[in-house]
């Protein structure tokens, strides 16, 4: 095909569409969110949930979302950041904690929802997939309860990349065996053979419990010490050795298990400093065209000494000229003399 140039005339500008705000900044992906909140018109606005899961740079955010024509309603929500309280203060970005903040959003919603007795998810992680069949419908729980069914949302990953293995599926795993029912398949789970098709559960296990991490510990402990202190002088303070990371997570599962609710608001906090970062208050009309006359007389008064100075230098360049017209005058009749 030979070389097109592209003319962009009148005509192109003129028809030319922007594109919406979250798409220039390359945040939102509108293709997959219309696909993910269209609803059913027989379905008479019946809420559509979706689980959304988005990594910071140091935290990982699970919330339930449905998508409202005001804007999105969040339903519940947790992150890594809270994870301390259940026993993890560090590494609360890496798979397992993916795990364990996607274990907690769900417990908290079901809990909201009165559903967490009902629902109680897979309490012994393995890394299999659970499904129930009921008719042609197919649901993500152990079991079907007879008058409940399961709360259903749809996996929201945003703009990241949906590789093997991503820590996206960790949390969506932990959503799950907490008991909420998201459609999925094994092929993104970390032990899933593309070529073979076959799918690993015992090494999804060992990264929900961080057997990656303890190997990787334990191969710099001997390999390079002073970049084991490096990477790891959190965990070292923390005092996490490598062979406890799998009673360590149990233990954070279980508690999260225990009291999934948020954290108390602490209603004794005061703000101290009230002046550092105050906003300025908004001015008056009187006190809007004080300020614009203050502002006029200024400008008058500038113009004033403008003037001032430039008649003063225009009368000290006169009276430069009148002086050296002078010196010529005298000048001349002494020249004239010698001759």
């Amino acid at each position: 095909m030979p070389f097109v140039k592209v003319v962009k005339n009148k005509a192109y500008f003129k028809r030319y569409q922007v594109k919406y705000k979250r798409r220039r900044e390359g945040k939102t992906d509108y293709r997959q969110r219309k696909r993910l909140i269209a609803q059913d018109k027989n379905k008479y606005n019946t809420p559509k949930y979706r689980f959304v899961v988005r990594f910071s740079n140091r935290y990982v955010t699970c919330q339930i979302v449905a998508a409202e024509v005001v804007g999105d309603k969040i339903l519940a929500a947790a992150t890594s950041k809270e994870l301390p309280r259940y026993g993890l203060k560090c590494g609360l970005k890496n798979f397992a904690a993916a795990y364990c903040t996607g274990l907690l959003v769900a417990r908290r919603l079901l809990q909201k929802l009165d559903l967490d007795e009902v629902y109680e998810g897979n309490t012994e992680p393995d890394g299999e997939i659970v499904k129930t069949e009921d008719g042609k419908k197919t649901y993500f729980v152990e079991e079907l309860d007879d008058d409940k069914r399961p709360f259903r949302a749809l996996l929201d990953v945003g703009v990241r990349t949906t590789t093997t293995g991503n820590r996206v599926f960790a949390a969506l795993k932990g959503a799950t065996d907490g008991g909420l029912d998201i459609p999925h398949s094994a092929k993104r789970f970390a032990g899933y053979d593309r070529e073979a098709k076959e799918y690993d559960a015992e090494a999804m296990k060992d990264r929900i419990f961080g057997a990656h991490v303890s190997e990787y510990m334990e191969k710099l402990m001997d390999e390079d010490n002073a970049k084991y202190q490096q990477l790891f002088a959190d965990y070292i303070k923390e005092g996490v050795e490598p062979d406890a990371m799998e009673e360590l997570y149990t233990s954070v599962h279980e508690a999260i298990r225990e009291d999934p609710s948020p954290a108390e608001k602490d209603e004794d906090f005061e703000v101290e400093d009230r002046e550092s970062f105050k906003k300025t208050p908004k001015l008056t009309y009187e006190e809007r065209k004080a300020r614009l006359a203050a502002k006029k007389a200024e400008a008058e008064e500038d113009d004033e000494e403008e003037e001032d100075e430039e008649e003063a230098e225009e009368a000290e360049e006169e009276a430069a000229a009148d002086e050296e017209a002078e010196e010529a005058e005298e000048a001349a009749p002494a020249a004239a003399s010698d001759y």
